[in-house]
């Protein structure tokens, strides 16, 4: 009984990355959930008491696989610049993973206080990471440093996301380009 009710939340979960994926936050309703999973609506409401319920339980599961793809792309360089590079490349590159496009479709809504705040704490835990590179760089400010070079991450993601003109590698090259050269002062 619980393998079941395992395999029935993660297809829920499952369902909801593609329903945030494809069609932002209006898309993830019960009944749209319902649908996908093959579950009466009423049987969506067993394992989540609401949408925001949803919200979190995806950023618990899928924030920490999303931090440690970024973390071991870090760990393959020593040097401070290839870590702060390893960095915005590795989040450049998972804006096609469904899980990405999930977590930004959640940030993008209006969430109640509680998904708010995993999403914040999970957001503090990626600027962590990098805190230490910039410290190696002898960042005066490392912690703000950080919290801006996500700025522009978070900046490069809406623009490869928006499908613009740009090859979504140039993008990349640019943004790291950006950074490499303010946290060097």
């Amino acid at each position: 009984m619980a393998e079941h009710r395992t395999m029935q939340r993660s297809a829920l979960l499952d369902a909801a990355r593609t329903l945030l994926s494809e069609g932002g936050t209006e898309a993830l309703t019960f009944p749209a959930l319902a649908e996908r999973t093959g579950l009466a609506r009423s049987s969506v409401y067993e394992y989540f008491r609401s949408r925001a319920a949803v919200v979190e339980e995806l950023c618990t599961v899928d924030f920490p696989v999303w931090a440690a793809e970024i973390e071991t792309a870090m760990e393959q360089t020593a040097a401070p610049e290839g870590k702060v590079e390893a960095y915005v490349r590795r989040q450049l590159a998972l804006v096609g993973d469904q899980r990405h496009r999930a977590v930004v479709a959640i940030s993008a809504s209006e969430l109640d206080a509680g998904a708010r705040e995993k999403i914040r704490a999970a957001h503090g835990g990626l600027i962590a990471m990098i805190v230490e590179a910039l410290e190696a760089l002898g960042h005066e400010q490392p912690r703000l440093a950080a919290m801006l070079l996500q700025g522009l991450v978070d900046a490069a993601v809406r623009r490869i996301e928006l499908g613009v003109a740009e090859d979504p590698r140039a993008i990349a090259d640019a943004a790291v380009e950006m950074v490499l050269r303010g946290v060097r002062g």
